[in-house]
């Protein structure tokens, strides 16, 4: 039984090395390497920023985007999530400072602040707020810098669905419209980098980014023809029409994963994606101890099992089997002497740090360290079956203030 369980965990690492659309490898990359083409003529470019108790870092990430080198029109829509820490009039004083400097510059740099609503009922905070800044935009005329450019009347032709605390590269918003006009998606998406400097952060981080790859294959998402849909919530990319042809945000109201639910969404409508990873769009929030990132997939991971107990067994099993199978049985091989279990440990073993190393090196971490992947799993699965606990509890899907579990 030990030589069988071995061996199958051998040849599903093969499977995914050879077979499983080349996850590990990320090669599906949008940063400083990837000169934009140049386009004749920019579109504007509508963005909403859905905000809540964000004060530490508003400042840094709406400033990266009122300081974008983007030569088209760009309209900001700040929702101000009924914070309590003063994140709207950080916004506030911040435009007021940099519409003074686009001025003198020549730019069109819009900033508006949107009290937000009352969460609705049906809806989740962050796509609420995502609403009501879509809503507004679609209503608003944008002012551009030249007559040559469309109509000041239309709305835009893009918008950019981005997270608080997300810092973007001064090119960041040339690139992603230059890649989805020349090749005409309707969707992209950045997984952008995650902060790598507390020791918790760089054992678990680029795990997490790992496991989203193979959960949800890159190049296959980005194959038209492949049914594979996901993207990164913490920068989407989507075209006007396309996002009214699926019925607007509302289509994915109630959804936790909202942003993999988009994506669906629009492949399933016919819509191209295009998911990829990026070094110079960053994260700005910390995860300074092991209980902020246990907090941070606890909130969701069961929700990726769509609060199904069978799956939940199901997940753990495979986890056991794909991951800690190979350091057991090598050790118990040893043990026993028997070099062929041992020898089949140390393959697998092996092509599971070899299938890691990329992702490490992507987050500066010595390729090594890839051989603790068993560990790192584990607390994972752990962690998922924290997520599952806290469903059962009514405690699932926590996030400031706010709890999301469905029955």
């Amino acid at each position: 039984m030990l030589l069988i369980l071995t061996a199958l965990s051998l040849a599903i690492w093969l499977f995914l090395l050879l077979v499983w659309g080349n996850f590990w490898r990320c090669d599906q990359r949008l940063d400083e390497s990837s000169e934009p083409q140049p386009l004749e003529s920019y579109p504007a470019i509508g963005i909403v920023i859905p905000a809540r108790d964000e004060a530490d870092v508003i400042e840094q990430s709406l400033g990266s985007l009122l300081g974008q080198c983007y030569p088209g029109a760009i309209e900001i829509v700040l929702v101000d999530d009924q914070s309590s820490d003063g994140t709207g009039a950080i916004a506030l004083s911040l435009g007021e400072t940099v519409t003074q400097q686009a001025e003198l510059d020549a730019t069109t740099r819009n900033l508006t602040v949107l009290s937000g609503e009352p969460l609705a009922e049906g809806w989740t905070g962050k796509l609420w707020a995502l609403k009501q800044g879509i809503a507004f935009l679609q209503k608003q005329p944008l002012q551009r810098p030249s007559a040559q450019q469309a109509d000041a009347t239309a709305t835009p032709k893009y918008i950019l669905l981005t997270d608080a605390d997300i810092a973007h590269g001064p090119r960041s918003l040339e690139r992603l419209v230059a890649k989805a006009e020349t090749e005409q998606l309707d969707l992209t998406s950045l997984m952008v980098q995650l902060r790598c400097e507390s020791g918790w952060e760089r054992r678990l981080i680029p795990a997490f980014i790992f496991f989203f790859q193979k959960l949800y294959p890159f190049p296959w998402v980005n194959q038209p023809r492949n049914p594979m849909a996901a993207a990164a919530g913490g920068c989407i990319l989507i075209r006007s029409d396309r996002l009214a042809a699926i019925g607007g945000i509302d289509c994915v109201r109630d959804a936790l994963i909202d942003d993999c639910s988009l994506g669906a969404a629009v492949k399933q409508n016919g819509g191209k994606l295009w998911l990829g990873l990026s070094q110079e769009t960053i994260s700005l929030r910390p995860y300074p101890n092991l209980e902020t990132i246990w907090t941070m997939v606890a909130r969701t991971a069961y929700t990726q099992l769509y609060y199904s107990p069978l799956l939940l067994v199901g997940t753990i099993f495979g986890m056991g089997l794909v991951y800690l199978m190979a350091p057991i049985a090598l050790v118990v091989g040893l043990i026993l002497g028997n070099w062929l279990v041992a020898g089949l440990a140390g393959l697998t073993w092996l092509l599971m740090a070899i299938a890691y190393a990329p992702t490490l090196k992507l987050y500066g971490q010595p390729v090594w360290t890839g051989l603790g992947l068993p560990a790192i799993a584990t607390l994972y699965s752990l962690m998922t079956l924290d997520s599952a606990r806290r469903h059962w509890q009514g405690k699932g899907g926590q996030w400031k203030g706010r709890s999301y579990a469905k029955g």
